[in-house]
């Protein structure tokens, strides 16, 4: 970001604040906003000067935590939604909407930038005391800030170079090239335990003239306008919104590019989304049941087992490469059409790509999404207009260098002045519940017909046990996704820990683990804060001793502590052994636990970043602890969903510490994000087609601590939830 190059940062622009009146109704209003250093401020027209007192202010400090909610339809007005929370009150809460996604996306990364670098300025001790902070009313329907935080953006603040920290071969190979699309079909995978070969994978590469997000507008919209480009669209619809990310999609296929005498189809798709931080969208699909809309009698449902969209952007983001693919079951007898048919099918459905690249050829320049409105970095000039210029919702502008007097005169208020963030929610305006008149009237780059009649009505985010019980209700197509609450399950017996799970170096043998090699996952080495460089691995600290594949009725917690256990036995002897636990956790009717065991058998002191980790305090190691996942076998959609980009996971999930004697043990709570648990929920239902391979470590952030080491790795093949073992009381 060009303003983060300065110890001095400042953003402004118009964003609305989202709220509820006290019927639980949702409402926004507009209001002008400049984060500079760790002060935001909150005006209700755009400031004259630098002088002049904001309405309301606010902290950003090492306290806050920013998450991305992602859409939300709001009185016929699209909103990309993101929520600032104080980590220590969770009733301290702002929850703010910005016109586009990419203009969102640059106010959380600079909310996170002030939030890292807190505590640096004079009196924050003072204006960050509890005691201090106002005390506001609170709208109980933003009380789950958690709801929707996509895990796999949190890497770091400063987007590294390569978009992968995984070596891996690539399982697509070329097989032609059609209307100036590269056609690719996914290799064999003979070790696969699915159904996949029936119907292989096909990808279309091509590169369109447009922005990933103009592009990304472009196909997600299922209105009227989508027939410009998209020749096997009839009409589309929302069938549910389940969150900010994900909603249940009907499409209804036209029958004029069909063969002769084929009947039409139609497909009925759970849809997700996410922005990356280089600019990527991914899109991505694959078939469910709904209830609310069943197989109807003048089409013939397809199944979509999975596919999508990334788009990525190109020469520094004027142009995006767009990659769709898809593995389509078009439900025909097999009489009537041979497979090689089929295919021809699928691969004229991908020819949509060149469909696209030439509206965005016919409308060069013209596009909606070209314009400010789409979240245009301004440097070293404002934008003048007035808050009612409906043209261009949001102006931004990152300056560096206003003057250190200014903003210390800011930060001389008395500690009452500064009120939480809540506090930013005019109270003056709590009991309005109309919107402003543009937020009716207008519609913005037809993002509103995405949204269905009960959307329009005013839809709510679901929270995450909700959410989650309705990604089970709709996996009842048993092709590939199961039912975790369904499914049969075996009563092992009663669990030793540290031990549920087989070790099986060859990987052959289902529900087993080994270790991966560590060649496999890149690491900053020795010059990476001048070069920027990773490298391959070349071993780990630790060796995995143990795993532990678990369920029951609630959470389980400090399995290192528990008698019996491998830990234990080890402290019993009085050596020097140290464990390191990665406990996983999938809470629901039933929680899953994945126990992964780390043992070293040298002093913890001789590795000075690992001992500061595991003697720091929970901030520290939040902001340490990195996870690099790899799918090394499995479904398109699956490998998406989780990618090989590292992640900081204490800042997307909330992570519980167990220190013991000879231990410390990280319970990573997949329930405090709906995204990341549905992408778990995801993964769990593929799960025994899988082959998963993770690799964990300390960030290394100075000179000192670099090159960074792997703690450990493992490789869990194909495990089982019915072969979980439950814990018994």
């Amino acid at each position: 970001m060009a303003g983060s190059q300065s110890g001095d940062l400042k953003m402004e622009g118009w964003l609305y604040i989202i709220r509820s009146n006290l019927i639980g109704l949702q409402y926004s209003r507009k209001r002008y906003f400049v984060l500079e250093d760790h002060l935001l401020n909150c005006f209700k027209s755009m400031p004259v000067s630098n002088l002049q007192e904001p309405g309301r202010s606010a902290i950003i400090d090492s306290s806050i935590r920013v998450t991305d909610n992602g859409r939300e339809s709001i009185h016929r007005k699209v909103f990309f939604i993101f929520t600032l929370y104080n980590s220590s009150n969770n009733n301290d809460q702002l929850k703010l909407g910005a016109s586009s996604p990419e203009e969102a996306a640059r106010w959380i990364h600079s909310f996170k930038e002030a939030a890292l670098k807190g505590g640096s300025y004079p009196g924050n001790d003072v204006a960050c005391s509890k005691s201090r902070w106002q005390s506001f009313r609170f709208s109980p329907s933003n009380a789950n800030h958690n709801n929707s935080i996509d895990w796999t953006l949190y890497s770091s603040t400063k987007t590294d170079r390569v978009t992968s920290d995984v070596v891996a071969p690539s399982p697509w190979t070329i097989f032609g090239c059609q209307n100036g699309l590269r056609l690719f079909k996914e290799a064999k995978d003979r070790d696969s335990h699915g159904k996949w070969d029936d119907h292989p994978a096909i990808m279309a590469v091509g590169v369109v003239d447009g922005t990933s997000e103009a592009i990304f507008q472009t196909l997600m919209s299922l209105g009227p306008s989508r027939s410009e480009w998209d020749f096997c669209f009839y009409k589309g619809s929302v069938v549910e919104h389940l969150d900010g990310h994900t909603d249940i999609v009907h499409k209804q296929l036209c029958s004029d590019w069909l063969p002769w005498g084929m009947k039409r189809r139609d497909l009925l798709l759970r849809r997700y989304w996410r922005r990356e931080e280089d600019g990527t969208y991914v899109i991505l699909y694959h078939s469910v049941f709904h209830k609310k809309c069943p197989p109807q009698k003048s089409y013939v449902r397809a199944s979509l087992k999975s596919g999508g969209y990334v788009i990525s952007p190109v020469t520094e983001g004027k142009h995006s490469v767009v990659k769709h693919m898809l593995a389509i079951d078009w439900k025909f007898w097999k009489s009537y059409l041979q497979a090689s048919a089929a295919r021809s099918l699928t691969i004229q459905m991908l020819e949509r790509v060149a469909a696209l690249r030439e509206l965005f050829k016919a409308k060069q320049g013209k596009y909606p999404s070209a314009d400010l409105s789409s979240g245009e970095l301004i440097r070293n000039f404002r934008l003048h207009q007035g808050e009612e210029d409906g043209m261009v919702d949001v102006c931004t502008q990152i300056e560096a260098g206003k003057t250190k007097e200014n903003m210390s005169i800011a930060m001389e208020r008395a500690p009452s002045e500064h009120s939480s963030l809540v506090g930013l929610n005019d109270a003056a305006d709590e009991f309005f519940d109309v919107p402003e008149p543009t937020d009716y009237d207008q519609t913005e780059d037809g993002w509103a017909s995405d949204f269905g009649p009960e959307d329009m009505r005013q839809p709510k985010l679901s929270t995450a046990a909700s959410f989650v019980k309705k990604i089970h209700d709709l996996a009842v197509q048993k092709r590939g996704y199961m039912d975790l609450q369904g499914i049969t399950r075996e009563d092992g017996l009663c669990c030793s820990y540290g031990n549920t799970l087989s070790k099986d170096p060859t990987c052959t043998l289902p529900c087993s683990w080994t270790e991966a090699e560590p060649s496999t996952f890149l690491i900053r080495g020795k010059n990476y804060l001048e070069d920027r460089k990773k490298f391959k691995a070349k071993g780990t600290l630790m060796q995995m001793v143990a795993a532990d594949w678990l369920r029951s009725d609630k959470r389980e917690d400090d399995l290192g502590g528990r008698p019996g256990g491998i830990v234990q036995k080890y402290a019993a002897r009085g050596g020097p052994e140290f464990f390191f636990i990665v406990n996983i956790q999938v809470p629901g009717s039933t929680t899953y636990s994945l126990a992964l065991y780390y043992m070293m058998s040298t002093p913890v002191e001789e590795s000075p970043l690992l001992q500061n980790f595991v003697n720091g305090d929970d901030a520290y190691r939040n902001s340490r602890f990195k996870l690099i996942p790899y799918i090394s076998k499995g479904s398109w959609i699956v490998k998406q969903s989780v990618g090989k980009k590292a992640c900081l996971i204490g800042q997307a999930l909330e992570i519980n510490y167990f220190h013991g004697k000879n231990y410390l043990e990280l319970g990573i709570d997949i329930g405090s994000s709906t995204v990341a648990r549905g992408v778990v929920n995801l993964v769990l239902g593929y799960l025994n087609n899988l082959v998963i391979e993770m690799a964990f470590l300390v960030q290394a952030n100075t000179e000192d601590e670099l090159p960074e080491y792997l703690l450990g790795t493992c490789r869990l093949n194909h495990l089982d939830a019915a072969k979980s073992i439950p814990v018994k009381v």
